[in-house]
């Protein structure tokens, strides 16, 4: 449709349950598909490379679910730090909504996981069948033998991306020692992975949905599925950035010689190509849309049409409504976006100080609730404990338990040193003596210190020492 003129950017309403043609875009270069182009990749590459960096002999990021520990450079991460996790998709929200209210869905134009895996799958169909009229041509013709060979050349090519994307995803998981180290020779002569039945069911799921979502859902995942774009209409004010067309310059549109600029017509020459590269198939001179997710492809197909017939750039461009409809400039420090900033820069600096302040060794101090003290053959009144010492750390570490020094109060320790290997845990039983004579009746507090070896870390934890029922 037409659209006209308005004191504010349409907003199309979409038919979300039509039937809709498989989108074929057109790949073009320009300013933002560069940049957006470099981003994907670059991601790719960072999650496909990051599974092989080694740190300290061991996985630089290795999330070990079976063993609940949980590696990530330096730090060593146990089932109960898991509050970490919560803290970080609280930062990832909120610098997720900061960005939407700066700068639009640019996060799903450059660099959505399933923006990158369309973006690739798609490529591969170009490379294989041919640009985009190739291909649209190509769905129309009837089955012979080319298009078989065609189709089955895409589907394997498909098939291979899965399998890597899948195996790189359980390897962050599995390690890729366990992963790619663990293969047998059937017959002598074939190699065949020997993987536990959750690495084969995992690899199964991984594969299947990114052949799926890549392969066939494709643009239809971020218009139908994915819930990003129905909030984004809440997040947007009038000083968010958006791709949107220029409605005053551009109509009417129609089309017109090579170097002539009709009285009656716009600057739009209704060449279509903004629709053509869309990868989710949209018009953007229709309105501001739930299917847009901004990645400035039409901008730059636009820019390059207005170069070749004479007409100044930005007829699509990159602005907010207050400049297209307002003419006022954009306002960077609104409320909204102040206010997600500051609670952004709170989460981070707690968890860069609670990561700095944090010591890699965790006691916890479990007392005998079956009985609260005892009187031993020397007269002196018991209390038994089981200390936990869990080694965070991602070496060995040799730890002494010590009792703060107190009248009356005494250490029993079955072992001198404790010697954990890195990620370790074990239960030590510590029993406390107290003499009658000296110590006060009921409860006294007390402070057991775990400290390594070498003086690095130490740790302490205060308890309770009970003589009731003496």
């Amino acid at each position: 449709m037409s659209a006209q003129p308005s004191n504010k950017i349409p907003v199309v309403e979409v038919d979300l349950n039509a039937n809709k043609k498989r989108v074929h875009p057109r790949f073009i270069t320009g300013f933002y598909q560069n940049i957006r182009v470099i981003s994907m990749y670059a991601l790719l590459a960072l999650f496909l490379i990051l599974p092989w960096i080694r740190y300290n002999g061991r996985q630089a990021i290795w999330f070990d679910v079976p063993s609940q520990h949980y590696y990530i450079f330096g730090m060593t991460f146990l089932t109960q730090d898991f509050y970490f996790l919560a803290v970080f998709a609280l930062i990832a929200a909120f610098a997720l909504f900061m960005v939407t209210v700066y700068a639009g869905r640019v996060w799903c134009g450059y660099a959505c996981p399933q923006t990158i895996w369309t973006h690739m799958f798609q490529y591969v169909e170009k490379i294989v069948i041919g640009d985009r009229n190739k291909r649209i041509k190509f769905d129309k013709e009837p089955m012979n033998a080319k298009k078989v060979f065609k189709r089955f050349l895409i589907y394997f090519i498909w098939f291979v991306f899965s399998m890597i994307t899948a195996m790189t995803f359980v390897s962050y998981v599995s390690g890729t020692e366990a992963l790619y180290g663990s293969w047998q020779i059937l017959g002598g002569v074939i190699p065949f992975p020997d993987w536990s039945t959750w690495i084969w069911v995992s690899i199964f799921i991984f594969a299947f949905s990114t052949y799926v979502n890549a392969g066939y859902m494709r643009e239809q995942m971020c218009i139908q599925i994915c819930p990003y774009g129905r909030f984004q209409s809440v997040m947007f004010d009038k000083d968010t950035l958006i791709v949107s067309y220029d409605y005053e310059r551009g109509e009417p549109r129609g089309a017109r010689k090579k170097g002539t600029h009709p009285e009656n017509l716009g600057d739009c020459i209704d060449c279509t190509m903004c629709v053509q590269v869309c990868p989710t198939g949209i018009d953007i001179r229709d309105g501001l849309q739930v299917a847009c997710i901004q990645c400035a492809a039409c901008v730059d197909a636009c820019n390059d049409v207005m170069d070749k017939v004479g007409y100044p750039r930005g007829l699509i461009r990159y602005t907010t409504e207050r400049q297209l409809v307002e003419k006022e400039p954009s306002r960077v420090l609104r409320p909204r976006f102040f206010a997600y900033l500051t609670l952004l820069a709170v989460l981070c600096g707690g968890v860069v100080y609670a990561l700095t302040d944090r010591v890699p060794l965790e006691i916890d101090i479990r007392r005998d609730r079956n009985q609260l003290s005892s009187l031993n053959q020397q007269g002196m009144i018991e209390n038994s404990y089981i200390v936990k010492l869990t080694n965070k750390t991602q070496s060995a570490h040799t730890y002494k338990i010590s009792l703060e020094p107190q009248e009356g109060l005494s250490l029993g320790v079955r072992f001198n040193d404790v010697p954990l290997e890195a990620g370790e845990s074990f239960d030590m039983p510590v029993s406390i003596y107290g003499d009658p004579e000296v110590i006060e009746f009921g409860q006294t507090p007390i402070t057991l210190t775990v400290a390594s070896e070498d003086g690095k870390y130490n740790v302490s934890k205060q308890n309770i020492f009970t003589t009731q029922g003496q």
